[in-house]
């Protein structure tokens, strides 16, 4: 190859070495969303790191945990486990097993979105922290093919699991007195994590305070404010947003029709807690999250009232 056509060989592959350097290395030529609404956010791939091999401990050892604290608390197959948001501000997502069953918990707090997803027996495994984000909220990668994974869409978005779906379990966003009190035995995500971090420390404390939103959304809705925080389900293709301040004071249950079921939504306002049964009493896959996430996603959304 002469010099002038490796000149122009470099030359004509240089923006595609950009773009992914700029998607930190992730080959997003079969995306299936717009790449233009994919956001680097200033943190390299792992550059937040993933919990791997998780320590747990007893509630009456978790005295760095305060009544008020934040937890997402699951439980499969009689276990119970609780994660406080001040650990999972700092790493997004744990890999786990729950009762024999291979479990990602993630956290976004840039949409203050828990969710948890069963992969057992499936061909992606473990998951880690890619550092782009898609409407503003964290885009997950598998470590065994490499794809991107929406967080609020549970779905492969590029790679080759690109349109592939997560299964979703329930995941309980409370307070730590709360989860504690109607779970004694459960375990607790430990702060011995093998990382030097200071877990009391919450960089987005002042975000949560305000009604900014940091990185582009495809979509916004005014008719609640941005922070917010919601219930989102969806039944059958339609969406609904439960909001907390519309939920009555008085009392803890809601009855509510939506998509031909008879839902009852179970609640603590204070806590900003809550959760949804269908008719037969089975709790629902719902997403707590702030309204500006929600609503991006699911522009359609129906709101309660």
């Amino acid at each position: 190859m002469s010099v002038f056509t490796a000149i122009r060989v470099f030359l004509l592959l240089l923006p595609l070495t950009l773009a992914a350097q700029s998607y930190n290395g992730f080959d997003l030529s079969q995306a299936i969303v717009p790449t233009d609404n994919l956001v680097a956010s200033g943190v390299p791939r792992d550059g937040i790191p993933a919990l791997d091999e998780p320590e747990f401990i007893k509630p009456a050892k978790a005295r760095f945990l305060r009544d008020r604290d934040r937890v997402l608390g699951i439980s499969l197959g009689g276990e119970q486990r609780a994660y406080p948001l001040e650990i999972l501000n700092h790493h997004e997502v744990v890999n786990d097993t729950i009762a024999g069953r291979a479990v990602v918990v993630t956290y976004c707090p840039l949409c203050a979105t828990g969710i948890a997803f069963d992969v057992t027996g499936q061909p992606w495994q473990t998951f880690g922290v890619s550092g782009l984000l898609y409407n503003s909220d964290v885009l997950l990668y598998d470590r065994q093919t490499g794809s991107l994974w929406s967080q609020m869409l549970a779905k492969a978005i590029s790679g080759p699991a690109a349109g592939y779906k997560l299964h979703a379990i329930p995941v309980t966003h409370t307070r730590w007195r709360q989860w504690r009190e109607r779970h004694p035995d459960t375990l607790v995500l430990s702060t011995d994590t093998g990382f030097d971090r200071n877990y009391r420390d919450n960089p987005y404390e002042t975000y949560a305070e305000t009604k900014d939103i940091w990185f582009p959304v495809a979509h916004r809705d005014k008719r609640l404010n941005s922070k917010a925080r919601v219930i989102g389900l969806e039944i059958n293709g339609q969406f609904k947003a439960y909001p907390f301040s519309a939920l009555p004071r008085r009392t803890g249950l809601v009855a509510d029709e939506f998509a031909g079921q008879q839902l009852t939504i179970e609640y603590d306002r204070n806590a900003e807690s809550g959760r949804v049964l269908d008719e037969n009493g089975n709790e629902i896959v719902t997403y707590t999250a702030y309204w500006f996430a929600w609503v991006a996603f699911h522009p359609g959304t129906a709101i309660y009232e």
